[in-house]
């Protein structure tokens, strides 16, 4: 049996079903044009008079940036304090609706399957939702995939 006092969730203590809220972040206009001028220079995310001719009406987010706030909200909130080896990837990513500069956005994340790895079996895989909504409660953001952890006890159903 594995021990480590920093680790408060083990693939183990992970159970399908659970949902977890995972706090809040809200971007401001200037953390929204400094992700875009450096990963996503559209013209909707750089510059204010340009957006309002698009779309969206107003300056928005990358999509990118809105999966970028929902990572740190789950590495702070939760992987931080879990036996996570990172992620074998994405199913599915879908940006439902613009994330404008002031929005406060929350995350929820729920366990949907858990299984050993059958070739390591100190490690256990999770399917997970991550779903990120505005202060509406309008769902801006749905992502489905995989994450590693650690196995407290390797080997053991």
């Amino acid at each position: 049996m594995t021990n480590n006092p920093h680790i408060k969730y083990w693939w183990e203590d992970l159970q399908v079903g659970e949902t977890r809220d995972l706090g809040t972040i809200t971007p401001t206009e200037e953390e929204t044009v400094a992700f875009a001028r450096q990963f996503d220079p559209q013209p909707f995310h750089l510059d204010a008079e340009a957006a309002r001719a698009s779309v969206f009406g107003a300056l928005s987010a990358s999509g990118w940036h809105t999966c970028a706030m929902a990572m740190r909200l789950m590495v702070t909130n939760f992987l931080n304090e879990s036996s996570s080896l990172g992620s074998p990837g994405l199913d599915s990513v879908k940006w439902l609706k613009p994330v404008f500069p002031g929005d406060t956005l929350r995350l929820q994340h729920t366990i949907l399957e858990k299984r050993p790895m059958s070739k390591r079996l100190d490690v256990g895989l999770v399917r997970t939702t991550w779903e990120m909504f505005n202060q509406h409660g309008d769902k801006v953001l749905f992502m489905e995939g995989y994450g590693m952890f650690r196995r407290r006890e390797p080997g053991v159903p």
